[in-house]
């Protein structure tokens, strides 16, 4: 049973990380190995309220800010060639990318 690699990319910026995995999935497809996703998984949301100034007399004003993280998985068969060229993907600095043999 060949060896699986399941790479994780996750990042704040929709668009990389999109074009991201649509590389991995071409290179992954042109080498004709067996390749599933990307899966996109929950986003995580992390609000921080923050107290508006000025804020002297009268009532409270509240601005929310909200950071969003965008998660995909892709599983490749693991196939030397193919991961030396996923390797050699430029990478945005804004994505994050883990990448794991099962």
């Amino acid at each position: 049973m060949p060896a699986i690699a399941r790479i994780r990319l996750w990042s704040t910026n929709k668009n990389s990380i999109e074009k991201v995995a649509q590389q991995i999935k071409s290179i992954a497809e042109k080498a004709g190995v067996k390749v599933r996703g990307p899966v996109p998984l929950p986003t995580k949301r992390l609000v921080v309220p923050v107290l508006r100034l000025p804020h002297g007399e009268g009532s409270k004003h509240w601005e929310h800010w909200e950071m969003r993280i965008h998660k995909r998985l892709i599983d490749v068969a693991s196939d030397e060639r193919v991961m030396r060229q996923i390797m050699r993907i430029r990478v945005p600095d804004d994505v994050y990318v883990e990448i794991e043999l099962i």
